[in-house]
């Protein structure tokens, strides 16, 4: 039997792009010397999770946790390569420094997985109060009650969103994101990455996690729909307890519309995701989709190099040494 294909992800983050094979993970940052610097992480063997991973709705909750756990180091190093180039002395002060690595993390926590959960409670509770506290005693149905939440919902991230693009490091970081899914989708059309190939491709892509949040604002309206609630503390606590159904069920419409995306008509479902990148991602340069570039190439040579010494132990296996 052929093998699947391998779905290969990744995250923008300050200066550069990490990506994710199958056995390791490797982000390439721009120093401000203009060298692309990298960083690498080889995954550990995990049997059972891997087992876990393949259960429908259940792999959902598990990637989102494994993907936080495994990106925090790669955001991490990003961070710190920018501020050292930004301040080689280390000499800076205390709340200067704090004020602009939230501003830093804020930004990428749009993107990165890590900050993902706290991003969705928030986004949970605050239109759930905003819509009862200005439309119960107005609004009846159960429905239209949840349809106003959750475009309630959609209007606070899209301004969220708009907001901290416009400030200079998070517009990089979107166009790192950008460089992102060209470099995935190039190698997903079989075609050589270069830079002139990979600016010939969208910076859209199907299965981003910016997809992802959209679609639990759209899941969310329908799953919410079964479920009475008496007051507004009432409604935000059946909104957390919903929020794992929530996110699993998105999980699995993201694979169906990714899965569909070459089908005329069907392939419409994903469009509500693509429209909510045209803000998470931007054009990247051509020095940018580089070091997106290098990071992809990287992490192609050391599954390559982990598949390579696996050859050898599962030759011997089979003839019973």
């Amino acid at each position: 039997m052929a093998e699947q294909p391998i779905a290969y992800g990744g995250q923008a983050v300050v200066e550069g792009v990490m990506f994710q094979g199958q056995y390791s993970l490797v982000t390439a940052v721009r120093r401000k010397s203009g060298e692309i610097e990298t960083f690498e992480v080889q995954k550990k063997a995990q049997p059972i999770l891997s087992k876990v991973k393949k259960i429908p709705f259940i792999r959902g909750l598990i990637g989102l946790i494994e993907a936080s756990a495994s990106g925090a180091k790669h955001l991490q190093f990003a961070t710190e390569q920018y501020d050292l180039d930004e301040n080689p002395d280390q000499v800076r002060d205390t709340k200067e420094t704090f004020t602009s690595k939230l501003s830093m993390w804020l930004g990428v926590a749009v993107i990165g997985i890590l900050s993902f959960v706290m991003g969705k409670v928030i986004f949970t509770l605050v239109p759930a109060m905003l819509a009862s506290f200005l439309f119960d005693g107005l609004v009846t149905n159960l429905i239209l009650q949840n349809l106003i939440e959750g475009a309630i919902k959609t209007i606070l991230l899209f301004s969220y969103l708009w907001m901290i693009s416009q400030t200079p490091i998070i517009k990089r970081v979107f166009q790192y994101h950008g460089a992102e899914h060209k470099v995935i989708t190039t190698y997903e059309h079989g075609e050589e990455l270069t830079v002139e190939n990979v600016q010939k491709h969208s910076r859209l892509h199907y299965r981003c996690g910016s997809s992802f949040m959209i679609l639990t604002i759209l899941v969310g309206v329908v799953v919410y729909s079964f479920f009475q609630y008496d007051n507004m503390w009432d409604r935000m606590i059946i909104r957390l307890e919903l929020l794992p159904l929530v996110i699993m069920l998105s999980y699995e419409v993201l694979r169906f519309t990714n899965a569909l995306r070459d089908i005329p008509v069907l392939k419409y479902l994903g469009y509500p995701g693509l429209w909510l990148q045209l803000l998470t991602t931007k054009e990247p340069n051509d020095e940018q989709v580089e070091v997106a570039i290098t990071s992809f190439k990287r992490m192609l040579d050391l599954d390559s190099e982990v598949k390579a010494k696996q050859v050898p132990s599962n030759h011997a296996s089979s003839i019973g040494m």
